[in-house]
């Protein structure tokens, strides 16, 4: 099978999609456009199928019905590590990052995935997140929520995504350095990235996203753009 690239920024499209795990179905028919090079954000509360349809788009989990495309290409059977080679990168809930390796051996296992040297990965990665620097020989596990996430999101900085999917960038840490991870993100998006994020900070990641959606029981119940969604989003917490 062909591993040639995703073309910059694709869109990703979603249409009648169904899945969910054994026979316990989560997401009910799910319609999504994501524009190409936008930032969407996600949102909705625990439970509420998010997390799964990144999972889909990725090629964690399979589609029982429906079609997911990223630019011109069906997601379908395609596995995890071919869509990865295509350009697909998911920045899991839980960082997924290795705590018992120091920041330096992290980003040697990010190279493995890309072209890029060993050396290159560092510039890049210490001159977006300058604290990893001072970091580089500390074990990954050791360092603070904030800074976790930043080695996660700097696997996107070394694989050159088209497409970014992020899972609640957000989890456990403060507001502040929350706003600063997102303005990487828009960073990102900015140099050619299509990026789909799943978050509960409706606030912060609206500041970012140029469209939006809610979920609610596997379904998309809203979409729009940022202002027309952040009265809906708020709504859709407290009910």
């Amino acid at each position: 099978m062909s591993h040639v690239r995703l073309p910059a920024a694709p869109p990703i499209s979603v249409a009648g999609l169904r899945a969910g795990y054994g026979r316990i179905e989560v997401l009910h028919g799910i319609d999504l456009h994501v524009p190409a090079g936008s930032v969407f954000a996600l949102l909705g509360t625990n439970g509420a199928g998010k997390s799964t349809l990144l999972k889909v788009i990725a090629g964690h989990v399979r589609a029982t019905a429906g079609d997911v495309r990223i630019g011109d290409v069906p997601v379908g059977s395609r596995s995890v590590e071919h869509l990865a080679r295509q350009g697909v990168c998911l920045v899991p809930e839980g960082r997924g990052i290795f705590p018992n390796l120091t920041v330096r051996e992290n980003l040697r296992i990010w190279t493995y995935a890309s072209s890029i040297p060993l050396p290159e990965v560092e510039e890049r990665t210490y001159a977006a997140f300058p604290r990893l620097s001072e970091r580089r020989q500390q074990a990954a596990g050791t360092l603070s929520g904030g800074e976790q996430q930043m080695l996660a999101i700097s696997r996107a900085l070394v694989s050159d995504p088209s497409v970014l999917l992020i899972d609640e960038l957000s989890m456990g840490l403060a507001p502040l350095i929350v706003a600063e991870l997102y303005q990487m993100v828009a960073k990102l998006a900015e140099g050619g990235m299509t990026v789909l994020l799943v978050e509960q900070f409706v606030t912060t990641a609206l500041a970012v996203a140029s469209r939006a959606a809610i979920m609610a029981n596997g379904r998309i119940t809203g979409e729009g753009t940022p202002a027309e969604m952040a009265d809906a989003a708020l709504s859709a917490y407290l009910s």
